[in-house]
């Protein structure tokens, strides 16, 4: 009896022992995901160091899950495969009506808007001895416009097609896209990263690069076609290349969550977000617009209630009518 007694405790013991320690609150989920785009832009790496900065202050795992992007991650996040996510505008708002290819018809209304993240440029590149010197010049060009659920994937045929210029689009991981661009299978790129995009800096560093502007009768044409896309700018010396201010149309990102995620969670995640930004700016300069100020920014998707409480506490005013109650 002694030692079947002795037999239990031992096992009693290893059992507390090996048992996995979590200093997350109940009813917290045990992991989170957060879905990005793919490696070579902006989204991957933004979402890589808010995923290690969630793990580190939330006390549970959060991994940044490689997707197609933005029109990827709306049926991801409302499938619950990733609970994070990062998207675009125009993307977000097609889902959330169901516009949305990837959307299949169905409202995608699981999202809840977090933090503003920043704006993005449509970039279009070329090499400067391609003899490509404006958008009319891409007609029966080949033209990479990265993943398929991506922005300047998911825009790029609206763009080429609102501007009435055939081309032969390309569709691939933007690693895959820029080794095309070295070995000239494309004669163009068209972007749509928040700047630098890693992508544009790599072949930039390899042999000088070309910016393709629009002209203001394209950019008014494209605004009129689509008008969540903005006119803007982009600074001259973004890229070595790039020594003139650089004139094209953009769209606002912004962290979407799960409407189910409970409210502290949520809270604990913005908070997070904004006491370590500078962290933030190291890995992506972007995210130099991630700022609570932006959040005036997001004005279609309601925020999540666990959201809402971190900026009432820090006296920011959110859009009127956009706050969550469930």
């Amino acid at each position: 009896m002694r030692i079947r007694a002795l037999v239990v405790i031992c096992v009693l013991i290893t059992l507390v022992w090996s048992a996995p320690l979590s200093s997350a609150p109940p009813g917290w989920p045990a992991s989170l995901a957060i879905g990005t785009a793919s490696p070579g832009g902006v989204y991957y790496d933004y979402g890589r160091e808010l995923a290690a900065i969630l793990t580190e202050a939330l006390g549970i795992p959060v991994t940044a899950q490689s997707t197609q992007g933005s029109a990827q991650n709306a049926p991801l996040l409302e499938g619950g495969t990733v609970q994070l996510a990062l998207v675009a505008m125009g993307t977000a708002l097609r889902a959330w009506n169901g516009t949305g290819e990837s959307a299949g018809g169905k409202q995608l209304r699981s999202m809840r808007a977090l933090v503003p993240m920043f704006g993005t440029p449509f970039q279009l590149v070329t090499f400067r001895d391609s003899g490509i010197h404006s958008f009319a010049d891409l007609a029966n060009k080949r033209v990479g416009v990265g993943p398929a659920g991506g922005g300047s994937g998911t825009y790029g045929p609206l763009i080429f097609t609102a501007l009435a210029v055939r081309a032969t689009l390309r569709h691939g991981a933007w690693s895959m896209i820029g080794d095309q661009m070295r070995s000239r299978q494309l004669d163009a790129m068209m972007t749509a990263i928040g700047v630098p995009a890693p992508v544009i800096a790599e072949l930039d560093a390899s042999q000088p690069l070309a910016f393709i502007e629009m002209t203001l009768s394209e950019i008014v044409t494209l605004r009129k076609a689509m008008p969540e896309l903005n006119a803007t700018v982009m600074p001259a010396g973004t890229y070595p290349s790039q020594t003139e201010d650089y004139k094209t149309i953009g769209y606002f990102n912004f962290a979407v969550a799960h409407k189910n995620l409970p409210d502290d969670l949520v809270y604990a995640i913005v908070k997070a977000f904004f006491a370590n930004h500078d962290r933030m700016i190291k890995v992506s300069p972007s995210a130099r617009e991630s700022v609570v100020e932006n959040a005036k920014l997001i004005t279609d998707i309601p925020f999540h209630p666990g959201a809402a409480r971190y900026y009432r506490e820090i006296g920011v005013q959110l859009p009127k009518g956009l706050v969550s109650t469930n």
